[in-house]
């Protein structure tokens, strides 16, 4: 199969997804209105709840749910051939994982921007509210340890990705102080100085690090890049939005969404062909890279790139207090995923043009690899064209720069710039990645304000800068911790099985909302994939469990039962919510003039 097919494929399925089914959502489940204040002009306090450009905050969305999900799943995932991924990337992006987007983005815009637990609160009770605070908790911690170790993989002895991701800070800073002081408003002349200044620092970032001292200090080891990452993290979280956060995700989405567009026109110039089998031996399981069969990890693995949890957390996290008209729920929310769905499309592309036994040797550890009886066939040309060592590295990061070099290089008047072009790539994924840890974290601080507040009450008050900086440091603390002391190895599956357990989740609370909303008969739009990822999921937690108990890994053992525990508590409360809801026969008008079941404050 032609690699070019693929990509018109999925452009044309999610081109029509947006326009049919989105907009279906939007008009007569969710019927977004204009006239609705949302949080940010109901809640304005120039710090967290800040009315934004909709494209301004498409691509803060858009870069704070495009993590490593949607670079590393899909290269991972094509251990099983490029088949499984790429269905289910494309009909999972369309019908789960954009629809969770959305919908979980429009409840807490309906509910002053606040987390998903306390959507569950509202919508269900106090007790799964509180079970499922704890639950999300966890899960967002376990998904910064793991999306920060990967970034601390891509970048470590890179100098000129390391330099590039630095550069990103200070014009960030340029463009929300130019953005908010010299010239509010001005989202042109802003995107303008910011593009132009990203572009130089790409350019003259191998030039830079060419010098012997400015190398050294920008080629970072591991520890080094793993104490960067949650300082970076802090400082993010504390600040306010519109100067670092915002306007970083912004720019970050130039290079992520101009990089992934360079790779489509690449593959239309190279017109590559699969080298990966459609399906694999490996789908029943015995893999090198993982062993778990394709049924149910290709959905788990693939994570981001279909349907993900952390983008709950995004989209009732900093999102809703920045969404300036309920209708840019539809833009925001179901057009971000679909672009990452794109994005997800891109990376099974770039990992499936490899020759397998070159595939298997990059991602496989060398002893797993030797046990495959395959020979190498471009490993070593590849390794001298890139100027390092590319065998035994797991994880996914190599094997995309790998692939994405290898089609940038492929083009005409390109052939001599592999090494650029997988530098280059190294960068991207970093700054890929990075863009999810620093708003995560600062909604891990939302989370840790709304949860100590409940005893202090001191901490719910937005403006209070002691509890913003306590609760940002012990947030930083806990992840941070685990990415110093981590693997990527342990932590990914894990957080592959939490992270979709908390996007079944939120499909399964949303939906009590669209019952209470007297819209029952679209309630089968979540509660379908909710409940469908929810057994799958539980499936994939049971396989992770017996996989870690014979290796001793007890304590990955032990949060994985405990995270499986409290989403069943969630579940059953919220399934017990739906039968009560359904049982209601009458309706009543609520304060903006529709008719529910149950009027629920927002």
């Amino acid at each position: 199969m032609n690699a070019l097919t693929l990509v018109f494929v999925s452009l044309c399925v999610f081109a029509l997804a947006y326009r049919f089914y989105g907009l279906f959502i939007a008009n007569k489940v969710l019927e977004l209105k204009v006239e609705r204040l949302t949080p940010a002009d109901k809640m304005a306090d120039g710090i967290d709840y800040v009315k934004t450009n909709k494209f301004v905050l498409f691509g803060h969305h858009f870069a704070a749910i495009a993590a490593a999900g949607p670079l590393l799943g899909p290269v991972l995932a094509a251990q099983y051939g490029y088949l499984p991924g790429a269905l289910w990337i494309i009909i999972g992006a369309v019908v789960a994982g954009a629809v969770h987007d959305m919908v979980v983005l429009f409840a807490s815009v309906r509910h002053k921007a606040q987390s998903l637990a306390k959507i569950a609160e509202s919508e269900i009770g106090k007790v799964v509210g509180g079970v499922a605070s704890v639950a999300i908790l966890f899960i967002l911690i376990l998904t910064l340890a793991g999306l920060s170790l990967a970034v601390v993989n891509a970048m470590f002895s890179s100098p000129w990705g390391t330099f590039t991701v630095f550069s990103t800070i200070p014009i960030a800073l340029l463009m929300g102080v130019y953005l908010h002081v010299w010239r509010p408003g001005d989202v042109l002349g802003a995107s303008i100085i910011g593009v132009v200044l990203l572009f130089a620092a790409v350019l003259a970032g191998p030039y830079i690090v060419a010098h012997p001292a400015l190398s050294s200090f920008f080629t970072m080891s591991k520890n080094q890049i793993a104490i960067f990452i949650p300082i970076y993290g802090f400082v993010a979280s504390v600040l306010p939005v519109w100067l670092l956060l915002c306007p970083r995700d912004y720019l970050s989405t130039y290079l992520k969404i101009g990089t992934i567009a360079a790779l489509a026109l690449g593959i239309l110039f190279v017109r590559p062909t699969f080298m990966m089998e459609p399906i694999t031996k490996f789908v029943h399981g015995g893999g090198p890279i993982f062993p778990g069969a394709v049924f149910p990890f290709v959905f788990i693995i693939i994570a981001c790139g279909a349907l993900s949890g952390f983008h709950a957390i995004i989209g009732t996290g900093t999102t809703p207090k920045m969404i300036g008209n309920e209708r840019d729920v539809l833009f925001v929310g179901y057009g971000a995923m679909l672009v990452e769905g794109f994005v997800a499309i891109m990376a099974l592309i770039a990992a499936c043009v490899l020759m397998p036994a070159d595939y298997y040797a990059i991602n496989a550890a060398p002893a797993a690899f030797a046990k495959l009886g395959m020979s190498t066939v471009h490993l070593p040309d590849l390794a001298r064209s890139v100027g390092e060592n590319i065998q035994g590295r797991p994880g996914g990061a190599v094997s995309l720069a790998v692939g994405m070099a290898y089609i940038f290089s492929s083009i005409p008047f390109m052939e001599h710039l592999m090494a650029y072009w997988y530098h280059f790539a190294i960068m991207f994924e970093a700054v890929f990645i990075l863009t999810a840890v620093d708003t995560g974290t600062r909604v891990g601080r939302f989370f840790l304000q709304e949860m100590i507040g409940k005893f202090i009450p001191k901490f719910l008050e937005r403006r209070w800068i002691p509890g913003i900086i306590i609760t940002s440091f012990l947030f930083v603390l806990s992840w941070g911790y685990l990415v110093y002391t981590g693997d990527i190895t342990n932590i990914w599956p894990l957080f592959g099985m939490s992270n979709q357990l908390l996007a079944s989740s939120g499909l399964i609370i949303t939906t009590c909302m669209i019952i209470r909303m007297n819209k029952a008969k679209y309630a089968w739009i979540t509660a379908v994939p909710g409940v469908f990822m929810a057994f799958i999921t539980m499936w994939a937690g049971y396989e992770n469990v017996m996989n870690f108990l014979p290796k001793k890994l007890y304590l990955l053992a032990t949060m994985a039962i405990i995270i499986m525990l409290l989403m069943v508590v969630v579940f059953v409360g919220a399934f017990k919510r739906w039968a009560e809801l359904l049982q209601i026969k009458t309706t009543i008008w609520d304060e903006a003039g529709d008719k529910v079941l149950e009027v629920v404050p927002e």
